[in-house]
C-alpha cells in the first residue's frame, strides 16, 4: 500500500498545499496542480448537488485504474485529498490525522492567513513524520 501525494484545497478551489511522497504519479508543473485542484473542487460541488437522497457532502473517493483519490471535506469547506494505491485501506484514518495536524499546526499559527498557501515548517515536518516516504 502506498500514499502518493497530499493536496489541501481551500473553500474557493485554490490549491494551498501539495506534496508528493512515493513514486508512481506523473510529475506535473505547479500550474497543472492548480488546474487539477480547481477541477476537483468543481466536481465536488457538482456531486454534492446531484445526490438523489437529498443534501450530500459530495464525492469522497474517486477510483482510477491505478490509484484512488480520497477526499475529506471539513466544515469550513477545506478539502484534504490523499492520493493512494488501490489497495490502501487506511486513507480515512490518515486524512483525519492530517486534519488534526492542520488544525494544530496551521490554524493555531497567528502568522498564517486563512485560505492562503500553507508555509509552515511545523505542518510540513509533522506530515512527513506521519506519512514518511509513502510506503506503508
Amino acid at each position: 500500500m502506498a500514499i502518493f501525494g497530499l493536496w489541501v484545497i481551500n473553500k474557493a478551489g485554490g490549491l494551498v498545499y501539495q506534496r508528493n511522497f512515493a513514486d508512481g504519479l506523473a510529475l506535473l508543473t505547479s500550474n497543472e496542480y492548480l488546474v487539477l485542484a480547481g477541477t476537483l473542487h468543481g466536481i465536488h460541488a457538482i456531486t454534492s448537488r446531484l445526490s438523489p437522497m437529498g443534501p450530500s457532502s459530495g464525492v469522497q473517493v474517486i477510483e482510477a485504474e491505478t490509484f484512488k483519490m480520497n477526499i475529506l471535506l471539513t466544515v469550513t469547506g477545506t478539502k484534504f485529498v490523499l492520493l493512494t494505491s488501490l489497495a490502501d485501506t487506511t486513507a480515512d484514518a490518515v486524512l483525519q490525522k492530517i486534519y488534526d495536524i492542520y488544525a494544530d499546526a496551521v490554524m493555531k499559527n497567528p502568522f498564517h492567513t486563512p485560505e492562503m498557501p500553507i508555509r509552515s515548517e511545523g505542518f510540513d515536518s509533522r506530515i512527513g513524520t506521519l506519512i514518511g516516504t509513502g510506503q506503508t
